[in-house]
């Protein structure tokens, strides 16, 4: 064990003859030298790699050189589920050193609680909005606990840094280095990432540039697909994939109740109603199934967990919630119903498999109609060509600012006019840029302000005081739905307008896969009891967000697939017959040599631009095309609606500058409404905030520069 000079001698003994580990994997033994040293890093390996003991080995042997003491390591996950899954390990090494770790989450007891604050343990593993409510608590004294942090790991830092908690992430890390008092090394674990050393910079927050750092992944390993960094130039990831149309949910379980049987598998759904009716349409065919949402109960979740992780002939049917590391055991299929929504989360889920030796990596994707079709071949030739998205912060993220100032506040009692800016060492967006902010906070009562001093004011405690500000920690405003109890155990959640819309006769769910009638609502406490039934139940949920459709490289890739290309597959010959019926269907809708105006004929006559360009690009051409376009028309991914008396001469001048002259697309003031915290930012920074968010402007660019053809010409 090469690595085993800078290791601390006895974790090096425990690898040996407690693991009986041969050696360190590649990850792990690359990784062991720069955070020995203290560097920051971003660890990437295919899931199942060892990213978790590549991190925490030689953190544990630095804390034990350098006699760290007191909470001196963080470990930051984005679900509670993987946290619990990765306790007895961390626990199990940190023991070697004679070191502690504990779990700190929504979850855990306040029992729990007191001993985690009487015992501070060398290693604590929580998430970030949990971390967050920490620093805001009255019962926590945050300026002892963390005065001893000197490192902290994030992993699936991906499944951060994409989004709004990724900005929130690096806004409470920069106040953790304050309240430490020093700047803290800083290790993100991911298995897949188009851009690894931009997200490097990323997690480095305000210490970029300053502190040293690297990306590790010394293993190019083709058969995940691992990244378009890591891909070797000209080859295509292998793994046995097959892409099948079957047409409907209920074909889809007729084909998993027959194939494979024995085995265990695990189906992907991109959508929790999809799940509850696949899950009892297995269920109704004799299969031995389990389910996993976000909105079934945890110990809904963790029982079906640990039934499958114990069982051999069995599915399970899930949303992304076992995408992430969360271990169920070993797998020997993956099935996906349609396709998923990026590269790299297929990734995630086809790493699932071939972790036995003598396997390999496999995915049955079962398509339901014609474009999960397409959307399926696009992803996939995309795959085949070792592309993966690079990871991309969500800009202006103005609304996390005030949650941040409300939050710091909060934590200090209050915090000098002049001063806040520094509680951000400088990161981007918390600085100056923040100052209309500020004033916004205060003028309306958000903030109070009194001898140059910052608190908290009236209309936060109005609208964030319950529960000791908890509305304060997370940074999504999730659906409001009802639980759903058979007497005192809770199955899940449900969306409330299953419990008000019209039905004839007895009122009936589907939850956790199985059938139940509503017996009594609360309307109150948002409860509803239920008892089980034999059938009739449904499911339905309903997003509080306003999607952003498929991405720009993902929908030309479609645009390929009808063009002739096929991505490097096994195609059943239901999906082949298919897919050549969609090339048909769509032949004057797609044209190599550029972009395609067709008149829709039909009830009405509509003039539609076959951009293929995804939801972004084309609510960024519907806004700057201004008068050429139809106002107000349902942004799509594959064509902007025209004026219906378009001509080519009007075409021509609407599209003269265009490229120069981009405009941001209008905003709903029903997504205002669904940004959290956009009640504590002024109005036009809000729009301006999820403005630029729809936007593409690089794609919009792009097909802006490509000829357009009208149907029978060219213009």
């Amino acid at each position: 064990m090469s690595a085993g000079d800078e290791l601390e001698p006895a974790l090096v003994h425990h690898i040996v003859n407690t693991l009986g580990w041969k050696g360190l994997r590649p990850l792990q033994e690359a990784a062991v030298a720069p955070l020995v040293r203290g560097e920051d890093a971003i660890l990437l390996a295919p899931t199942a790699g060892g990213k978790t003991e590549a991190a925490c080995l030689p953190l544990l042997s630095r804390m034990h050189g350098s006699r760290w003491t007191g909470t001196s390591v963080l470990y930051l996950c984005p679900l509670k589920a993987l946290l619990n899954n990765l306790l007895p390990r961390v626990e199990t090494y940190s023991s070697w050193l004679g070191r502690s770790a504990a779990l700190w989450h929504g979850d855990t007891t306040s029992g729990a609680r007191k001993r985690v604050l009487a015992n501070r343990p060398d290693v604590l593993l929580t998430t970030p909005e949990s971390l967050e409510a920490m620093l805001v608590s009255v019962n926590v004294d945050h300026a002892s606990f963390f005065s001893g942090l000197r490192a902290v790991v994030v992993d699936e830092v991906h499944a951060f840094a994409g989004d709004d908690r990724g900005w929130h992430v690096l806004a409470v890390l920069e106040r953790l280095q304050r309240v430490a008092g020093r700047p803290l090394q800083r290790v993100g674990l991911s298995a897949t990432v188009g851009n690894p050393d931009e997200l490097l910079t990323w997690l480095q927050g305000s210490g970029a540039g300053e502190r040293p750092g690297r990306v590790v992944a010394p293993h190019l390993d083709t058969r995940s697909g691992a990244t378009s960094a890591s891909a070797p130039s000209g080859s295509a990831p292998s793994g046995d994939i097959q892409l099948d149309y079957v047409g409907s949910l209920e074909n889809a379980a007729t084909v998993i109740s027959t194939l494979h049987r024995g085995e265990k598998r695990l189906v992907f759904c991109e959508s929790r109603r999809l799940v509850e009716e696949l899950g009892s349409a297995l269920r109704a065919r004799g299969v031995n199934t389990f389910l996993s949402h976000a909105s079934l109960s945890l110990d809904e979740r963790r029982r079906a967990e640990a039934a499958f992780a114990e069982a051999r002939d069995c599915v399970i049917v899930s949303t992304s919630t076992l995408e992430l590391g969360i271990d169920v055991g070993d797998l020997d299929r993956v099935i996906q119903i349609d396709a998923p929504t990026s590269v790299a989360s297929f990734l995630q889920r086809i790493g699932r498999t071939g972790r036995r030796e003598g396997t390999s990596r496999n995915c049955l994707f079962l398509t339901l109609d014609e474009a999960g079709l397409l959307s399926a071949a696009g992803l996939l030739l995309q795959w085949s060509r070792g592309w993966v998205e690079p990871v991309v912060a969500p800009p202006e993220p103005r609304h996390i600012v005030a949650q941040q100032l409300l939050a710091l506040c909060l934590q200090e009692g209050s915090v000098g006019g002049n001063l806040w800016q520094e509680w951000w060492n400088g990161l981007g967006p918390f600085g100056r840029p923040a100052e209309p902010i500020v004033r916004h906070l205060v003028a309306q009562g958000y903030l109070d302000q009194d001898g140059g001093l910052l608190f908290i004011g009236p209309e936060a405690e109005r609208r964030f005081g319950q529960r000791h500000f908890m509305g304060l920690t997370a940074v999504f405003t999730a659906a409001p739905q009802f639980t759903v109890l058979q007497g005192r155990k809770e199955i899940g959640r449900t969306d409330p307008s299953l419990l008000t819309e019209r039905v004839a006769g007895p009122r009936r769910l589907l939850l956790a896969g199985r059938n139940w009638q509503v017996t009594y609502i609360d309307w109150r406490r948002k409860r509803c009891f239920v008892e089980p039934v034999d059938g009739g139940g449904k499911a339905k949920w309903s997003g509080t967000g306003f999607g952003q459709g498929a991405s720009y490289r993902l929908v030309r890739a479609v645009r390929e697939v009808l063009l002739g290309a096929a991505p490097p597959v096994s195609l059943t010959r239901r999906a082949q017959g298919r897919l050549e019926e969609a090339r048909e269907h769509f032949m004057e809708c797609v044209h190599p040599g550029g972009t395609v105006i067709v008149r829709e004929r039909g009830k009405a006559d509509q003039l539609r631009w076959w951009t293929w360009a995804g939801h972004r690009a084309n609510a960024t051409l519907a806004a700057t095309l201004g008068s050429a376009a139809v106002p107000g028309q349902r942004i799509n991914d594959h064509w902007v609606r025209l004026r219906d008396d378009l001509t080519a001469g009007d075409w021509k001048l609407a599209r003269q500058g265009a490229a120069e002259r981009l405009a941001l697309p209008d905003i709903d003031e029903r997504a205002v409404q669904g940004l959290k915290f956009s009640d504590a930012l002024p109005p036009r920074l809000a729009e301006a905030t999820l403005s630029i968010r729809l936007a593409d402007l690089g794609s919009a660019t792009a097909v802006l520069s490509e000829q357009a053809r009208f149907t029978g010409g060219s213009a």
